[in-house]
């Protein structure tokens, strides 16, 4: 995750598509039930926003295969149950792979109705390698610091500038962690949140994934169906495209959110004096780009930067009138204070981003079957970007350190899932970080899950962000486990939060919709 975006967003928060492998059995239900795990010792930690935060950790093994052998530690938070109707555990997950999830615990029990946050313990927790949990990795420090090579290849020294930077990346990991990156997947992090069942002593769990998350909820459900009381999955990644193809599959629908954007800004021509014209705005915004690559604002923004700064308007439209404003001074008055201002607020790195990218890549490269002939890569990625040159190269290079990854993949996990309760998933049709058809997908294989669709949103991360009508759903589901049944695709269908007005600029980063997304972070 990306803290600083969080920051902008007015959430005053702490936080935020070879070795041997893991054994065989990854996929199928383990039987039996290990030693009781110790309770954990909860400490308070509140916060103003959170006043009732509490805090604890608790060891897992690193290798779930030898419980007794090394172990580690996963930092956990809760907000715990006040009603007398208990409910259980409801673990929450932000997303990523390397999301910290220990603020998000809070935002969930403030967000959720008072009555129906009460009757559950809301418990987050840094998954292994992340945020407050040790290890906690950071393979490189430095590697995304600025001014980075272009992104888009288009000479040969270009492309090996960002292969030597992604082997290196890559070779950093394999020197600092080699004895923890074969554990470093989503089965062992589904094993964890077992292990943090047991010390809980609940039988069964209830979850509530976003982005990442909705993957770690599916691989948990399959590893351990019966401990599953309740699933809630909001903008739902496909499981069949884990990773490679994910990720080709996300440019598209970046492009495609990066052009509504456009549309918006020529829509708002009074506000930006842009153009009324979005094939001129666009041709503007590439243009900047095109002279970032020259001179780099401010000595930190060129290309790849610009790419990062204006991503996160692909996840949630809340951030429009500020990237549009940074976007209009630079093009419209030759400032470039504001461009600037906007990448250190969205997208610099810091200590906690360079966290989350170490657990992204390590995750990723090590739970699926990555191409290693760069000429692949190459080809697949220069189709897409033909149609799709917002951030096709951009998302390339980001996960270019999975084709020298030093760990083989581990085995697959085959979500299909008919041992369930029903399953709440929640998506919109134009969400590009985790496209629609994921979700579809998901729901055919989850038997007797529910799908409510926001038709026509495309923010990442829909529920507890202002929408009533996903949120009544929601409430249903977690009061008395009430699900929506439809005859179509969908079960239930909401319209979507309305585009944002550039007179509210300052009202849209500072709403609840904008502190979940600051949470949530990006890449996933």
């Amino acid at each position: 995750m990306r803290k600083r975006a969080a920051a902008l967003c007015g959430a005053a928060l702490v936080v935020a598509g070879t070795l041997a492998a893991v054994p065989a059995a990854a996929d199928a239900p383990r039987s039996g039930e290990p030693a009781r795990t110790a309770e954990p010792a909860w400490k308070k930690c509140g916060t103003s926003d959170h006043p009732t935060l509490q805090c604890a950790s608790l060891e897992v093994p690193l290798d779930h295969t030898k419980p007794t052998g090394e172990q580690i530690t996963l930092a956990l938070s809760r907000v715990p149950h006040t009603a007398t109707t208990y409910q259980g555990p409801l673990l929450v997950n932000p997303g990523g792979p390397g999301g910290s999830g220990l603020t998000l615990a809070g935002f969930v029990a403030s967000a959720l109705p008072k009555s129906v946050a009460a009757q559950y313990d809301v418990i987050g927790f840094d998954p292994r390698g992340v945020g407050a949990s040790k290890p906690a990795l950071n393979c490189r420090p430095g590697h995304s610091d600025p001014v980075r090579p272009e992104s888009v290849p288009a000479t040969p020294a270009v492309e090996q500038a960002g292969l030597a930077r992604a082997k290196a990346f890559a070779d950093a990991c394999a020197k600092k962690y080699a004895r923890v990156l074969p554990f470093l997947d989503t089965a062992d992090a589904a094993r964890d949140i077992d292990r943090i069942r047991q010390a809980l002593g609940a039988q069964r769990i209830n979850y509530f994934g976003y982005s990442y998350g909705t993957y770690l909820g599916a691989v948990y459900a399959k590893l351990h169906p019966e401990r599953v009381r309740r699933m809630v999955l909001d903008s739902v990644v496909d499981p069949t495209g884990v990773w490679y193809e994910n990720n080709l599959a996300q440019n598209q629908a970046f492009d495609d959110r990066h052009r509504a954007f456009v549309k918006w800004v020529a829509r708002h021509d009074a506000a930006y004096r842009l153009g009324d014209d979005p094939a001129e705005v666009e041709a503007r915004w590439y243009a900047m780009r095109a002279a970032l690559a020259r001179k780099p604002a401010g000595g930190t923004v060129g290309p790849a930067e610009l790419e990062d700064t204006f991503m996160p308007g692909g996840y949630y439209h809340g951030y429009w009138p500020h990237l549009a404003e940074a976007f209009a001074a630079y093009v419209r008055d030759k400032d470039a204070e504001p461009l600037v201002e906007a990448y250190e607020n969205f997208a610099a790195p810091d200590a906690s981003g360079e966290n989350g990218y170490s657990v992204y890549t390590a995750v990723q490269c090590r739970d699926a079957r990555w191409p290693r002939d760069w000429r692949q890569w190459r080809d697949d990625n220069w189709a897409v970007h033909a149609k799709a040159p917002f951030m096709t190269w951009n998302n390339a290079w980001y996960n270019a350190p999975c084709a020298f990854w030093p760990t083989g993949p581990a085995p697959a996990v085959d979500v299909a899932n008919d041992a369930l309760p029903p399953v709440l998933l929640f998506q919109a049709t134009h969400d590009a970080a985790t496209p629609y058809q994921g979700a579809t997908r998901l729901h055919r294989m989850l038997r007797g899950s529910s799908l409510v669709v926001e038709r026509g949103g495309g923010n990442h991360g829909i529920t507890l962000s202002g929408n009533d009508c996903l949120d009544k759903h929601l409430t249903a589901y977690l009061t008395d486990g009430t699900v929506p049944r439809g005859d179509g695709e969908a079960d239930a269908v909401c319209g979507p939060l309305p585009e944002p007005d550039p007179k509210a600029a300052g009202a849209a980063v500072t709403s609840r919709a904008s502190t979940l997304h600051g949470l949530l972070g990006f890449r996933g």
